[in-house]
């Protein structure tokens, strides 16, 4: 435990101390992105990485967030604070319903019926023109506020995205090394000896999924109070694509591998806009090469490397020795 708290004190204070070593307001809003990433990745990894149980609809949870915290602040007039809390636990409950009869499949059926779910929701924000503005999107969602402190600027983005992550960061580290985290990587292993042994499986596969759905809900009303606009394409297929793509090049089962993946995902981006709608198509290629020869992600395939580097070198000087 004491290594956790090291390992992540150090993190949050790289965070906190990050912005001396950027100026910028375009690197900052990048590192913001970072940050809303990194809540989705962490969101799914608890799901995949630990319980074993694949999406590919979380973008629709994303999209909840973001267009039910910024219609209710906008068009309704509540306070963005509470429409995010309220969101959040609205996307949780319903989660929870819809994670009974899905989560009662495996694989790629699971995959499929995740899929479906967030194809619906997708179909939903282009559809519903009257709420949420269709394809055209829903503009004039206003900045968070705390006080007289108004967050309308990159840097106090930044401060308050980060503030979210280290907090589920913390939330998810302390999940994971606790009992029911030990539960979650026993569904992950052998369901039915965790069935055997007691374990709920079906109850906490439920719990987590809802869990999971609430973090992205947040990391949706963050996006949408922080872009103070939201359109259907920021929550389509290709962005749950790139969210499984972040927690498998991260490290699958690894909260810190979240927050690498997510890094290298949203910075990847800004290096491949020749490539336009063919994104899609490097992000499955790069999947793939990660699966084959990096299976455990970067968080564990780099000090790998670096172990087979030094032991390379110290083979070569023992052999001239």
């Amino acid at each position: 435990m004491k290594k956790e708290l090291i390992k992540y004190t150090v993190f949050a204070l790289c965070i906190l101390l990050a912005p001396l070593a950027f100026s910028g307001n375009y690197l900052m809003n990048v590192l913001v992105f970072v940050g809303i990433h990194t809540l989705l990745a962490v969101a799914l990894n608890l799901l995949l990485g630990y319980a074993g149980q694949i999406s590919l609809g979380h973008a629709a949870f994303f999209g909840l967030g973001a267009y039910g915290s910024g219609i209710l602040s906008t068009t309704y007039e509540w306070n963005p604070w509470l429409a995010m809390l309220v969101v959040a636990l609205v996307v949780g409950g319903f989660a929870f319903a819809i994670g009974f009869p899905i989560l009662k499949l495996k694989g790629h059926y699971l995959a499929m019926a995740t899929l479906g779910m967030g194809i619906i929701v997708y179909i939903v924000f282009n559809e519903w023109v009257d709420i949420t503005g269709g394809p055209s999107g829903f503009s004039g969602i206003p900045n968070l506020e705390l006080g007289s402190l108004v967050f309308d600027s990159d840097l106090k983005n930044y401060y308050l995205v980060w503030s979210f992550v280290l907090g589920c960061v913390l939330l998810s580290v302390n999940l994971a090394n606790s009992r029911i985290g030990r539960a979650f990587r026993a569904i992950h292993d052998a369901e039915v000896a965790a069935r055997v042994m007691g374990v709920n499986a079906r109850l906490l596969k439920v719990q987590v999924f809802a869990l999971s759905a609430m973090i992205c809900a947040i990391a949706g009303s963050l996006y949408a109070h922080v872009m103070t606009f939201v359109a259907p394409p920021s929550f389509g297929f290709n962005i749950s694509v790139e969210l499984l793509t972040m927690v498998v090049i991260g490290g699958l089962g690894s909260i810190y591998g979240s927050f690498l993946g997510a890094l290298l995902l949203t910075l990847l981006p800004e290096f491949l806009r020749f490539m336009h709608d063919y994104d899609i198509v490097f992000y499955g290629g790069l999947l793939m090469v990660m699966t084959i020869f990096m299976p455990g992600g970067l968080v564990r395939g780099i000090p790998d490397l670096f172990r087979r580097i030094t032991g390379l070198k110290n083979k070569k000087g023992g052999a001239h020795a």
